[in-house]
């Protein structure tokens, strides 16, 4: 089988993402891997899609550095293929990260994910799904149960207004953005900087206000679902808390957040079965859900991480499961006697 990786670039990939991890363990399974990059298709004029990637090594790698030092390497092999001969496409890149430098990016992948799947290619997560979830505003859709109360504005007195209503204060990021980049806290409607905030926050675009939760002071629970469901492997589920630098709002790892092994109680499961309904409706293969007390801030889509993470503190390698997951998957599209709806498979 051979397994492509969408992703913003190559250069920016780090050893412990979790696409790596994923790639890592389909060329450990025996599968060939290649990257695709937003600049790396052709739709030529008999309307074949070709693609022009990046050809991992046959090797088995037990470590990430190793595998990482193989696809950075500037020798890596380049071949174009018809997309057909392509079996599976995981779209993992993070459209917030190409807004500003490279506004042509940002659609690449759900625009070429959608010409894929047409043509055979099982494409996950789903690209019609993901066209719905370019930014957070897509929540928004999931039951009110799970969400918190929620402002999305560009205008500085609605803000105003909505902080005024929340006595324990309020949160403001860019309604488009990732990683915890320009996020606050607003205490008050009488901050004397909140004109700041609104603008520095509002030159992306839109911003969303969430009620505070005060459980986020223990951080936040990364909860995976594969195929609409818990991600669990020998009764360990995919998840890890995350927990804010002293200080900082933020618990994103990369943020200076650190993680820590989570019991998943019922409440977390209940809060994960509201979301599994329209996670599948969208055909959402591998998603991952940011948990705070009994409601959930977000449900990030595109490309989740923290695997690496919860491998370390669980001693179980997810990676491994997503990737059977996937070959079932292609199983089922070649064994079909005629082509399964993409939507529906990605979520199978």
């Amino acid at each position: 089988m051979r397994i492509a990786f969408f992703v913003n670039s190559i250069e920016s990939e780090g050893p412990q993402f979790a696409t790596a991890l994923m790639a890592m363990a389909a060329l450990n399974r025996g599968h060939e891997v290649v990257y695709l990059c937003p600049g790396d298709f052709s739709l030529r004029d008999d309307d074949s899609l070709a693609v022009h990637a990046a050809v991992l090594p046959h090797a088995k790698y037990k470590k990430p550095e190793t595998f990482h030092a193989a696809l950075q390497d500037k020798a890596l092999e380049r071949k174009t293929f018809d997309v057909s001969e392509i079996d599976a496409l995981m779209l993992r890149n993070d459209p917030s990260l190409d807004l500003t430098a490279r506004p042509w990016a940002v659609h690449a992948g759900v625009l070429f994910g959608r010409m894929a799947a047409e043509r055979g290619v099982v494409v996950l997560n789903d690209p019609e799904g993901l066209t719905k979830a370019q930014n957070k505003l897509y929540f928004q859709s999931f039951p009110e149960i799970v969400r918190p109360t929620t402002l999305i504005t560009r205008n500085p007195e609605e803000l105003r207004s909505f902080v005024e209503q929340h006595p324990k204060g309020v949160v403001v990021k860019p309604l488009q953005g990732s990683g915890g980049k320009n996020v606050f806290k607003i205490s008050s409607s009488k901050e004397a900087n909140l004109n700041q905030i609104f603008e520095a926050i509002s030159v992306e675009g839109y911003l969303i206000a969430q009620a505070y939760l005060p459980a986020a002071t223990e951080g936040d629970v990364r909860f995976f679902m594969m195929n609409g469901k818990p991600l669990v492997h020998n009764g360990v589920h995919a998840a890890l808390r995350r927990v804010p630098a002293k200080g900082d709002l933020r618990s994103n790892i990369h943020a200076k957040g650190t993680a820590e092994a989570v019991k998943i109680n019922d409440d977390i499961l209940a809060l994960a079965e509201v979301m599994r309904p329209k996670l599948i409706e969208d055909g959402m293969f591998l998603v991952g859900l940011d948990i705070v007390g009994d409601k959930i801030l977000e449900v990030n889509v595109f490309s989740p991480g923290g695997l690496w993470n919860i491998k370390e503190l669980s001693g179980v390698d997810f990676s491994d499961t997503i990737i059977q997951a996937v070959e079932q998957k292609v199983t089922m599209q070649k064994a079909a006697s005629k082509p399964i709806c993409n939507r529906i498979l990605a979520a199978i």
